[in-house]
């Protein structure tokens, strides 16, 4: 059972004094804004205007300042929330505003609110933006919790507007939905979050047709590097393959990497915080979560997806540092590393989503430490054969704001590859680790238009965000979305 969004977005063309709710939310510039609720403040006996005259709210980005009208207007209570200075406001800003609103509110158990939208239209922006963040920030993962009293998140959100904006919403609910359903997975620990899970989780999608490939299909089809990651585990691989066709055109492919749980296998990693390995399925998790909004929408689209699901452990038939595996490709790898495994179902996962003629293939996995190490939790590295293809990426990304950077592949670095008794290896240790690792996906990629997205900084974040609560972000569902929308 994964969660759903809670809260309901309406419109209304009510006056904001006429509209009864728990709460009115008024947006403020910073220095500004008191003119253009004028009406409002008249209605309160100029009590907007004396907060604002005493500096106790300046309208700085996410400052809030809660008012209780005691009873002049319909809304019994009314929140001052700044936006920060006009010139720096932009659609994340809002979308930030928007999560720091639906959280305050929700610790006070407040579960109706209204929403202005004069000032976010007086900015050239949509309100649409601000739901969005209250939409995220409102998600939580407690289903293993035992509490007296369960979480009770605002349940309806009404923005008061002459403008229709019912597709838009629906859009973003469906968004929102998606993202949920990411962040579900990859929260999920990982002795329940198996690849015969993600399956499951796959097959629970509506108008999406799959296949699942086991170890059988996969060694008839030559996956030697990708079944090589899975030796050690008691759990069977499943190879997920996803189609949703409402279009006659070439798919798009949408390869996540999804190892459900990632101790290294032999090359065995650190104890200290190797729970979070969890989180080695956040690819695949982010590829389900686009198969969710576009089929729940009826998004005209061709997209195939693929989840080469398995856990990395050191059984005692563990692939070994040395050993030489055989890809679909018919090219050998050396394993050098058992701990580089993602790119090994990668490699295989490309290779066998040539087969469709794609007009591009994107693959989106938490991959290398190095990629953590560059961007922090603040962005995804980028790198790809086709300038056209990546530049969609880089639009994609202004619009959501999930960040992405691109990271040069020359040609030097196949020689970061090469491998003394094989075709390639698996590693070419920590120097250049970050590319080299995208240039082995390179190999298999050939001439299909092609990116690599390495998530491995941005799947998981150990801090509370405006928009995103700490643990698993969701990331790259929205990206995707947009891109493909592009």
């Amino acid at each position: 059972m994964y969660n759903s969004c809670i809260m309901k977005i309406f419109t209304s063309k009510n006056k904001e004094t006429a509209f009864p709710c728990d709460a009115l939310i008024l947006p403020f510039i910073e220095g500004d804004g008191i003119n253009v609720y004028s009406d409002i403040n008249k209605s309160l006996n100029r009590m907007i205007s004396r907060i604002t005259a005493s500096s106790e709210f300046a309208g700085k980005h996410n400052e809030v300042c809660l008012l209780h009208t005691k009873g002049e207007i319909k809304p019994d209570r009314v929140l001052l929330l700044g936006l920060g200075k006009s010139k720096q406001a932009t659609r994340d800003k809002l979308r930030q505003a928007g999560g720091k609103a639906a959280s305050y509110l929700r610790n006070l158990k407040i579960q109706n609110a209204s929403l202005s939208s004069r000032i976010i239209s007086s900015l050239k922006l949509s309100p649409v933006d601000f739901i969005e963040g209250c939409l995220l920030a409102d998600y939580d993962f407690s289903k293993y919790k035992k509490e007296d009293s369960p979480r009770t998140g605002m349940k309806k959100i009404t923005v008061l507007t002459q403008d229709n904006l019912h597709t838009e919403i629906q859009w973003t609910e469906a968004l929102a939905s998606a993202v949920y359903f990411a962040r579900d997975l990859v929260n999920t620990p990982s002795n329940e979050m198996t690849p015969a899970s993600l399956v499951r989780a796959a097959r629970s999608l509506k108008k999406v047709s799959v296949k699942v490939l086991g170890e059988k299909e996969a060694r008839k089809l030559g996956m030697g590097a990708y079944l090589s990651v899975a030796k050690g585990s008691d759990e069977p691989p499943k190879f997920i393959v996803m189609t949703y066709k409402t279009r006659s055109v070439k798919p798009v492919v949408l390869v996540g990497k999804s190892i459900t749980f990632d101790s290294g296998g032999i090359s065995l990693k650190p104890s200290e915080g190797m729970e979070k390995m969890k989180y080695d399925m956040a690819g695949g998790a982010a590829v389900l979560g686009v198969f969710k909004a576009i089929s729940e929408t009826n998004t005209p689209a061709h997209i195939i997806g693929i989840l080469p699901a398995a856990e990395n452990l050191p059984g005692g038939s563990a692939s070994k540092p040395g050993d030489v595996v055989r890809t679909m490709s018919g090219k050998t790898v050396e394993i050098i590393s058992t701990d580089a495994e993602g790119r090994l179902t990668l490699a295989d996962s490309i290779e066998y989503a040539k087969r469709f003629k794609p007009s591009a293939i994107i693959d989106i996995a938490t991959l290398t430490g190095a990629c953590s190490i560059a961007f922090g939790n603040e962005a995804a590295a980028m790198m790809g054969n086709d300038e056209t293809l990546m530049k969609k990426m880089k639009d994609a990304s202004e619009d959501t704001s999930e960040n992405v950077w691109q990271m040069p592949l020359f040609d030097a670095y196949r020689d970061y590859i090469k491998s003394d008794v094989a075709d390639l290896k698996n590693t070419s240790g920590r120097s250049g680790s970050l590319v080299s690792s995208a240039y082995f996906l390179k190999e298999f990629a050939g001439d299909t238009p092609w990116i690599h997205l390495d998530i491995a900084g941005t799947a998981w974040i150990d801090k509370d965000r405006p928009y995103t609560p700490k643990g698993a972000t969701g990331i790259g569902v929205r990206l995707l979305l947009s891109f493909l929308k592009k």
